[in-house]
């Protein structure tokens, strides 16, 4: 256990460290129906996030992308293959990692102050550095004076803004996010966006997020991977070469190389998106 500080913070419990390196190797996943047969999620993925690196998975719907996360996270074990964190195989949870989804995951009994609090208390912080710190994320993410209140008291927005100060208290080695702002209009999701880059840069966890998004990709992303239609496998890799920090994610969406990007992400992404539409209609028909 080590101790780290930030201003107005107090003592606070590492949990995570150092961003971590994400090793996906040959990673299938097969489950069974109710029926009784065979369905084959993700096949053969092979995939490398380098330490602080935000990675973001692009696919059409049914590809396998939360079911990549799961296996990273050590919710679930893999078919065949492996994943490994740090230069370790994951055989279990896995530890200094903070997901974050896109259904609110938040206590619905438990203050906003309280919900925060929860990744630390349960690492071993003590209640009163706990909650020292806490308050100083709520003020990171613009809630201060909203400590009291209860979820279903909040807007969409500032229930993500209590989400993602959750998942970052600890200050993850890994952070997996499961399309957090989907749900938000297009203005609420644009800060967000904002907001989760200039925490990103501070703390620098090694980031595997996935969107439906394409724009919301490359904005956010150092690397975009797209993922063929079900099963599910990594099509293709590109690189974003925007600098960094970023700033405004409306601003960059108008810059002339992200424009470039994009039309060249499309291009890979549009067939698996076609591919899996028709797959789609064949079984309603």
């Amino acid at each position: 256990m080590s101790d780290t500080r930030s201003p107005g913070a107090g003592r606070t419990l590492d949990a995570g460290g150092p961003a971590a390196g994400i090793e996906i190797v040959g990673l299938t996943k097969r489950f069974l129906t109710p029926k009784g047969d065979t369905f084959t999620a993700i096949r053969d993925v092979t995939l490398s996030v380098e330490p602080g690196q935000f990675c973001a998975i692009v696919g059409p719907t049914g590809c396998g992308k939360s079911t990549t996360l799961a296996q990273v996270s050590g919710l679930e074990r893999p078919s065949a293959g492996s994943v490994s964190v740090g230069g370790r195989i994951v055989d279990g949870i896995t530890q200094g990692v903070s997901y974050m989804f896109q259904a609110d995951s938040l206590f619905p009994w438990k203050t906003v102050l309280n919900n925060v609090m929860v990744g630390p208390v349960l690492t071993g912080t003590p209640k009163k550095e706990a909650t020292v710190l806490a308050l100083d994320w709520l003020r990171r993410v613009g809630l201060a004076g909203f400590e009291d209140r209860y979820p279903h008291q909040l807007s969409g927005g500032m229930r993500k803004r209590v989400a993602m100060a959750a998942a970052l208290i600890n200050r993850p080695r890994i952070l997996l996010m499961d399309e957090p702002f989907g749900a938000l209009d297009v203005q609420t999701k644009a800060i967000m966006q904002t907001e989760l880059l200039q925490l990103w840069e501070e703390l620098r966890p090694s980031v595997l997020f996935i969107t439906h998004d394409l724009d919301e990709a490359v904005a956010l992303a150092d690397r975009v991977v797209i993922m063929t239609s079900s099963p599910g496998t990594v099509k293709d890799v590109f690189d974003i070469d925007l600098p960094r920090p970023r700033g405004d994610v409306q601003q960059i969406r108008h810059e002339r190389r992200f424009l470039e990007l994009q039309g060249q992400i499309w291009e890979s992404l549009r067939e698996e998106v076609d591919r899996a539409y028709a797959q789609t209609a064949a079984v309603a028909a």
